[in-house]
């Protein structure tokens, strides 16, 4: 089997193993609306994290062998974008859960991968090739990584947002939310403790997509010999920045918490997304080669 094909194989079983995950997941979330006193040593939570550890594996030497079958850093167009994006929300999500008690994440994290790499391999898949002479370029290792890592990231701190937004929703006496289902909720963090850990995430995050945009400049210079042209995907890697800057300060300095400060995360993440899929598809530019499918 060659490389490239491996490599497609190894990115399928990691989309089952998460599936898998992601099931046992929704069972312990289940069992939690059951008996929300009951927050640990579930058979559900050890399947969970341990089809979880091995979807990333796989994940990880799909990625691998996916830029030896190229020649290259694996992430050079969107099928590749969406692998290391991917791969680096679980991995963020299994670091986090390590120094603390994060598992809640795991159903949305999981169903993301999954929906993720679904969408990677069934429209966004294209043959392991090399790149276009723009792209072939150190700072493809260094400017597209750090944006995806910064992806990855942010994909963590929207799944804490969502959950604050759902427990806030609860304790509030919302009747969408009253349903035994949601009864999980109970078992979760508190509204301020979520989303000190999305704020903290998304710190993080911003650090980083603010360097990819600093990158990314310097990279236009030496590629096209000028640091900003009101290219499409300049224009909303710039207005994502603009969110999460504004995001962090209204949090920061004009006591924007709570509800206001979650939807701005959700806010912000959908940017992010457009910004990774709709500017490549809907937009021509001099990004277009490094993420439109053939």
């Amino acid at each position: 089997m060659e490389i490239g094909n491996l490599s497609t194989v190894l990115v399928w079983a990691a989309a089952s193993s998460y599936t898998i995950a992601l099931v046992a997941f929704s069972i312990d979330l289940a069992r939690l609306a059951d008996d929300p006193t009951r927050a640990r040593g579930r058979k559900a939570v050890g399947i969970a994290m341990s089809t979880t550890i091995l979807g990333l594996l796989l994940h990880g030497a799909g990625i691998v062998l996916r830029g030896i079958a190229a020649g290259r850093a694996p992430w050079a167009n969107m099928y590749e974008f969406t692998l290391v994006g991917s791969f680096v929300a679980v991995a963020v999500f299994l670091v986090t859960q390590v120094r603390r008690e994060v598992r809640f994440l795991g159903a949305i994290i999981t169903g993301l991968a999954v929906l993720a790499l679904g969408i990677a391999l069934s429209v966004f898949y294209i043959a392991a090739d090399g790149v276009q002479p723009a792209l072939q370029s150190y700072w493809l290792l260094i400017h597209v990584s750090v944006a995806t890592i910064a992806a990855g990231i942010l994909t963590v701190a929207f799944a804490a947002s969502v959950l604050q937004l759902l427990k806030d929703s609860r304790e509030s006496g919302s009747p969408a939310v009253q349903p035994r289902f949601f009864r999980f909720l109970d078992a979760l963090p508190t509204p301020r403790e979520l989303e000190a850990l999305a704020f903290r995430l998304n710190a993080i995050g911003f650090v980083l997509w603010t360097f990819t945009l600093i990158a990314g400049a310097i990279w236009a210079e030496h590629a096209w010999g000028r640091y900003w042209g009101w290219d499409p995907k300049e224009v909303w890697t710039f207005v994502v920045w603009v969110v999460y800057a504004s995001y962090l300060h209204a949090r920061t300095t004009r006591g924007w918490t709570g509800r206001r400060a979650a939807y701005f995360v959700l806010v912000g993440y959908a940017c992010v997304l457009f910004n990774f899929t709709g500017v490549n598809l809907l937009f021509a530019g001099k990004h277009a080669y490094s993420g439109r499918p053939s």
